[in-house]
Parts: C-alpha cells; structure tokens; sequence
C-alpha cells in the first residue's frame, strides 16, 4: 500500500518535529515536507501534492485560515487544523471546517503542547481518516439559506380529525441528530433549514471536545430560524430549539411528566466518543411516549448503529442516512445503512426536508 504523503505545517520547529515522529511511527503514513507559515504551507502544497496537510491555525506572516482558502482554491487537499482551546481557537476552527478542512485536533495545552503525547493516536487517526475523506462537498453556508416550511394540515373527515389529534397529542415527535467528522459543515446544511416552528426538540450528537461544541451551537444560532443551543443538565426539553450535547459529558434524555429531560454525565467514554450518540440514542429508546427521528450524518466509525438498533425494537422511529456522495466520512451512516434499518438514504441537502416530513406525518 503507497504510504500516504502529509505535509506538516507549524511556526515552532519542535512541534513540528514531534508531530512528525508521531506520524511516521504509522507505516501508512509518510511526512513528505515542513512549512513555518501559512506562505510557505501555500507553496509546499501546490509544489509537493501532498495526501493531506496538517495546518496550525496560528502562525506569523500568514495564518493558517488564509493558507487555507488558498489551498482550498489552488490545491484542495484534506487539512486537517490543529487548534488551541481559547474561544477564539475554536471560533476560528470553525471557520476553517466552514472553509473545506476536514477536521481538527485541539492542542492540550497551547500554541507549543509539550504534552501532545496526549493525542498522539487521535493525530494519527485523524490524519489516516482525512487521507481517504471526500473533499468534494459543498462549502457549509455563508448566510441564512431558504427554511422549510412545514405542511399544512388537510381537512379530515371530522371523526378522523379527532382520532388524529388525539394520536398527535400522545404521541409528541423528538429528533435525534448523530455525526462526527464532517459534521459542523453537514449541520450547517441541515439546522439552517429547520423552521422556527418546528414541532419537535432536536437532540445533536456531534464528536467535539469541550469548549468547541459552545463556539458551534453559537454559530448555528446565529445563521438558523430555529434556536440552537449546547445543552444544559436538567433542562426541558422545548420544541423549535436544537440542543447540541458538550463536549467532554453524555447527554441522556428522561422523561419526567409529559416532557423530556436532558441530563449530562462524565462516565467512560464509549467507543472513545464522550458525547456518544448510542448513549444518547439508547436513552431514547426508553421514552416511549414520543415517536423518534433518528439522523445518522457524515463520520468515522459506527457510532450510532448499535443505538439505532435499540431504538427500533423500542417503538416507532424513522431512520435517516446521510448519502455516501456528500459524506465527508462515509463511516457512521454506512454503519447505521448496514443494520437495514434505515428508512431514507439521501443528501445532506436533503436531511432536513426528511426531517421536517417525518415530523409531521401523523402515520
């Protein structure tokens, strides 16, 4: 197998150096070339073709966001950005993921991570994933894109307009959104689109570290109809509002009364993901008052799967995948399309039109 070629790009020399000896110690896994700033990354990429980059955000002379869209336009090629956790690390992350990189690491400790042995086998899955990611996929939104607008009811016979509502007022809907790498982009393609309106609460799922999932759900509410915000433990639930789980907790659903409680928690990881959605997705599966919407979007790994199969044998639940043609990641909707429990295989342009369709049909 031809190793793959990374083209490493940091202002400090010891980083560079200890990123690379982390990355070679993978016999896939060839580093080809060093840049010291964003100037030098730019040249080295169209020189050298590599199979990936990784890009440090800050940096001297040019950062790694104007390297970036300049990679982006002359040379695309899988980025993946390495981050500091300050907000404005993560606001700038976020712009880059907009931008076309595939993916980030969050340095642990600052610009010069003496201790980034820590995240030494997160680099080099990150980077392996990145070789094989599609880059093709449409840049996330600048601006407010067209939101869906729900359907309107027809006009029933007057006793099947009586058992239908008494059916739509049992039987409440709950949305449930999981991805990972890819996924601030994909997100960006389908909570942009959900209505103000919207008659159900969405749960998100998006594999991030603390801090970041704040700076993402900010962004989302800022371009989105709907209110998107991270979760809060022991919250309620309200319909028209997107809760995106924190990084570094599980968020599990409960019911309490009639509505549906968000609660967060620091056990193990699972799968190496903390937030899990088959955590969140088997929490679900107990709450059999509400009828489930279950997305599965753009990652690596399964995550989601399992979950999904708990929550099939719980009771009513419609099943997305996002399609494999603009995937950045075709991992976890694979997995999730491999248990043949998923109702509808489409683009991401096209989740939430499906959404927004499955929340109000009243079967």
């Amino acid at each position: 197998m031809r190793s793959k070629k990374i083209l490493v790009v940091d202002d400090s020399a010891f980083m560079r150096k200890l990123i690379s000896e982390f990355l070679i110690e993978h016999p896939e896994l060839e580093v080809v070339a060093f840049a010291r700033n964003g100037h030098d990354a730019v040249k080295k990429a169209i020189e050298l073709k590599p199979d990936v980059i990784t890009l440090d955000v800050e940096m001297p002379e040019m950062d790694g966001l104007q390297a970036l869209k300049i990679i982006m336009e002359k040379q695309p090629c899988p980025v993946v950005m390495l981050s500091s956790l300050t907000k404005e690390g993560t606001e700038t992350t976020l712009k880059a993921i907009e931008m076309g990189a595939v993916d980030f690491i969050a340095k642990p400790s600052g610009t010069i991570s003496l201790d980034l042995h820590k995240i030494k086998d997160v680099l080099i899955e990150k980077v392996l994933a990145a070789s094989k990611a599609n880059i093709t996929m449409q840049p996330a939104l600048a601006a407010k894109p067209s939101v869906i607008v729900p359907p309107t009811r027809s006009n029933p016979e007057p006793g099947d307009r009586m058992a239908s509502a008494a059916r739509y007022k049992k039987m409440g809907k709950l949305v449930l959104i999981a991805t990972s790498t890819g996924g601030p982009r994909a997100l960006q393609h389908v909570i942009t689109k959900l209505p103000a309106s919207l008659a159900a609460p969405v749960v998100v799922v998006q594999h991030m570290p603390p801090g970041f999932t704040k700076s993402l759900a900010d962004r989302l509410d800022s371009l989105s109809e709907i209110r998107v915000k991270e979760a809060q433990d022991g919250e309620v639930l309200k319909k028209g509002t997107a809760y995106i789980a924190p990084g570094g907790c599980h968020l599990k659903l409960r019911k309490t009364g009639t509505s549906i409680v968000a609660s967060l928690d620091q056990t193990e990881p699972e799968g190496g993901h903390r937030p899990a959605a088959n955590v969140t997705f088997r929490s679900a599966a107990e709450i059999n008052e509400f009828d489930k919407i279950a997305v599965i979007m753009t990652g690596m790994g399964a995550d989601g799967a399992e979950g999904l199969i708990k929550l099939k044998e719980a009771g009513p639940v419609k099943a997305i995948a996002e399609a494999k043609e603009t995937c950045v990641v075709y991992g976890m909707p694979k997995a999730a399309v491999a248990t043949h429990l998923v109702d509808d295989v489409v683009p991401v342009d096209e989740i939430a039109l499906t959404i927004v369709k499955h929340v109000y049909d009243k079967r």
